[in-house]
């Protein structure tokens, strides 16, 4: 229980010590995705213009301005009914300069429009990028902080256990005698020490060796067993 609320207790810390994360935009996180769509959106506008271009400087050869007009419709979507009719309305009367003049100025502040929004689009794509960087970093630092404190929960276990055992191993020695309370006190000490063993680079070296010398001493107190038992059936009781 006490090792919960000391994680609980780290957790509160972590998250309350740090600012909150900005808000991340509504945009995509990759440059690619923005940088595709503005390359492939200049290439079609590059050719539509280059059309119309072409059909203006050959105003005079139908051929050529219809075709070229074709071309240019071919990177277009459909106009609507009512875009045509006010197109319709403006070559009627072609001598109506004002309707083109009008035409004209309203389309150019529309690709303004376009080219302010489309920048605030990257600069919104770019601010997503960099809170998402932000976010990533934050995971991999309370995954970090989470490591942390179930290292430090372990340590205080191991710890608290060592110091349990001194304890009694302190009292079992004053009443009951040294022989059952040095070995407590021994394993007292052996337990508040793993954490500090844990971390050692000679930790792995001395596994295995206490694991040789126990799995030693082990094979011997078996062949001793075995031995005692070999002479104990030699062994015959004198006749009386």
């Amino acid at each position: 229980m006490r090792s919960l609320l000391v994680i609980a207790l780290a957790l509160t810390g972590c998250s309350t010590s740090r600012p909150a994360l900005p808000e991340q935009p509504n945009a995509p996180t990759s440059p690619s995705v923005v940088e595709t769509v503005g390359k492939e959106w200049d290439k079609a506008d590059q050719k539509v213009a280059a059309a119309i271009s072409i059909a203006r400087e050959n105003a005079d050869k139908p051929a050529v301005v219809r075709g070229e007009t074709t071309v240019a419709l071919a990177y277009l979507p459909p106009a609507s009914p009512e875009e045509l009719t006010l197109a319709r309305q403006r070559a009627a009367n072609p001598a109506d300069q004002k309707a083109y003049g009008d035409a004209v100025e309203y389309g150019k502040k529309l690709l303004a429009k376009l080219d302010a929004d489309f920048a605030k689009l990257e600069a919104s794509q770019a601010e997503a990028l960099r809170i998402s960087q932000l976010k990533d970093a934050r995971i991999i630092e309370l995954t970090a902080d989470i490591e942390r404190v179930k290292k430090s929960a372990a340590e205080n276990i191991w710890t608290l256990t060592g110091a349990g055992l001194a304890v009694i191993g302190a009292l079992t020695t004053a009443f009951l005698g040294p022989r059952i309370g040095i070995p407590l006190l021994l394993c007292g000490a052996f337990c508040g020490g793993i954490p500090y063993l844990a971390d050692s680079p000679w930790f792995l070296y001395l596994a295995i060796g206490t694991a040789t010398v126990i799995s030693g001493l082990g094979i011997y107190w078996l062949w001793d067993r075995v031995r005692d038992s070999a002479n104990a059936s030699d062994y015959e009781p004198p006749k009386a």
